[in-house]
Formats: structure tokens, sequence, C-alpha cells
């Protein structure tokens, strides 16, 4: 869709060129969103990409994924670490509700600030327990989990003129075994439901990521793969459960239960992974 309010497009450089950003100056990156749908209120956008960032940064520390990379990228990033969850991020590329065009403009920055529950890049990196590093519109950096970033439906914590340049995966995420469900409504809709399960390598805790069900991520954490009954007390206390055109909150409920279980058998070595 045409943005026919846009007046200037400012092809960013350096952070300054950043100071511009506020109500009527919006970044742009992918703009799969941005273009969607008129927003008179917009008169310059900002040029992510031309700053250059680099997509994909593999240290001992674990991994960092530039804001402005592309589900495309990151779906083909290749296991060179041997890492136990790389399975993981090209399985949460396939919940985009999108087609392969989309998959090669839409970033991951963009997935997670847009902060749609049913955002697969916030599934993927709050599972992972993914640190974003934020440029603040005053010129200092801040540091939060993705999980704690988007707060709500479209909904985060980013202020006027912030700006999310990456994200942090730790290297022991990244090691960690990872089961992965995602349900929807149809066989190519929107995902209903996505749930991700992630066992520890060092301390054998659990954690159970709840998704595209809730209104933002929900996190269950044991010490180590907990009962049956205490998995489905944790996912019934859950109560950001909600109800759209994808879904009833009640069936998101029950789907959640239902998957969480499968993930923790899955995890126990109960079942096969899928």
């Amino acid at each position: 869709m045409d943005l026919n309010t846009v007046t200037r497009v400012v092809s960013a450089r350096r952070r300054a060129d950043l100071s511009i950003l506020g109500a009527s100056a919006v970044p742009l990156a992918g703009g799969t969103v941005l273009f969607a749908e008129p927003d008179p209120a917009i008169d310059t956008l900002v040029d992510l990409q031309t700053l250059g960032w680099p997509d994909l940064t593999a240290t001992e520390a674990g991994l960092d994924v530039a804001a402005t990379t592309t589900l495309a990228t990151l779906s083909r990033m290749p296991n060179d670490g041997g890492w136990a969850a790389h399975p993981l991020f090209y399985q949460c590329c396939t919940a985009l509700y999108g087609s392969f065009k989309v998959w090669n403009v839409a970033t991951i920055g963009g997935n997670i600030c847009n902060a749609l529950p049913a955002g697969p890049m916030t599934s993927l990196f709050a599972a992972l327990d993914a640190e974003a590093l934020v440029w603040n519109a005053d010129g200092t950096d801040s540091r939060m989990p993705v999980a704690g970033l988007v707060t709500g439906n479209t909904t985060t914590s980013l202020g006027a003129g912030d700006v999310l340049r990456s994200v942090h995966v730790p290297r022991r995420s990244l090691e960690s075994a990872t089961a992965y469900r995602k349900l929807a409504l149809s066989a190519l809709g929107r995902s209903g439901a996505v749930l991700i399960g992630r066992l520890d390598p060092v301390d054998g805790s659990f954690v159970l990521t709840v998704t595209a069900a809730t209104e933002r991520p929900e996190q269950l954490r044991f010490a180590g793969i907990p009962t049956a009954g205490e998995l489905a007390a944790g996912i019934d206390g859950i109560g950001s459960w909600f109800t759209d055109a994808h879904g009833a909150a009640d069936w998101r409920h029950a789907m959640g239960g239902l998957l969480g279980e499968e993930i923790r058998e899955e995890l126990a070595g109960g079942v096969s992974a899928r």
C-alpha cells in the first residue's frame, strides 16, 4: 500500500541519523507491516538497512542477530557451531504468516517490535532467553529480555525514538535441547498457539514459552522436567489467553495444555521429535 503522506526517506548511515525518529518519522526495515495499512501521521521514513549492520555474528558467548536480518537469512543459517537448538530457527520462520517473498524482506526486529502475539521471532528469541540491545532515543543503550520487551498485543516497552539494534542469544541456550509445537485454525493460517520447550544443558532446568495464544510471551520455569500435573497447573495459571479471529481463548488454553504436555514428554525422552 502507498504511504501517500510520506515526503522524505532518510538513509541512515550513523546512529545520529536516528535522532529525527518520533511521531511522524518512523524506522523502515523490511516494511512488510509498515506498508500494509495507511498511516497519515507518517511523513518521514528512516531506512535502517543502510546502517550496514552484520546479520549474524557468532562468538564464544553466543549469537548476535542484527534487527535488520531477514527471516530468509535467518532460516538459512548454517549450524557451524553444532548447536542443539539450531532447528528451532527454521521452525519459527515457518510460523510466519507470509509468503517466501515476505521472508526475503521481513526482519527479525520488525517482527518483534510490531508485537503481534503470533510474531514468530518473538516466539523464537523469547524461548531462547535472548537479550535485546536497544538504542535509546537519548543516546544511551539498554538491554532487556526479548520476552519482556513485548508487553502486550501490539505493545512494547520501547519509548518514542528507541530502536531495537540486535538480539543476543547466549551459548547456553543455543546448546539446549528444544521442542516446538505450532497450531493454527487452518493449514496456512496465522498461528493460534506456538509453544517451545527448552532443556538447559548445564543444570537440566526446563522452560516452556507460550506465544501466539497469549497477549504477550508467557514463560514457565522448572528446576527440572516437571510432572504432568505441575506443568498443567502452570499452564492453567496463565492469565493472558485471548480471543481473536485466529482462535478463542478457551481453545487456546486447551491447546496450550495439550501441546505443553507433548513438549514435556518429548524433552523427557518419552516421544520422538517431530
